[in-house]
């Protein structure tokens, strides 16, 4: 892909996300503030996801694991089997 079709694509790509989400009727101090907070927001769920989502999957894949594996016998019981 040469330059030239690339910005074309790119600018075609930007005159969609105007279309869609309908901010083309804002005017551009108004498309700065809702473009900021939603690359604000953007940012915010890619981090939280990046530090969160996998704590949460070993967590859970821990625990499955267990399930699988099925629960050890207490230290009470072993210890009135003596």
């Amino acid at each position: 892909m040469d330059m030239k079709s690339m910005r074309e694509y790119m600018g075609w790509l930007y005159y969609q996300y105007l279309l869609i989400t309908g901010i083309y009727v804002l005017e551009p101090w108004e498309q700065s503030i809702f473009n900021t907070v939603l690359f604000t927001m953007v940012a915010m769920v890619i981090y939280t996801s990046y530090v969160f989502v996998p704590i949460h999957v070993r967590l859970a894949l821990e625990f499955f694991f267990e399930l699988v594996r099925g629960q050890p016998e207490s230290t009470v019981a072993l210890m009135n089997q003596r």
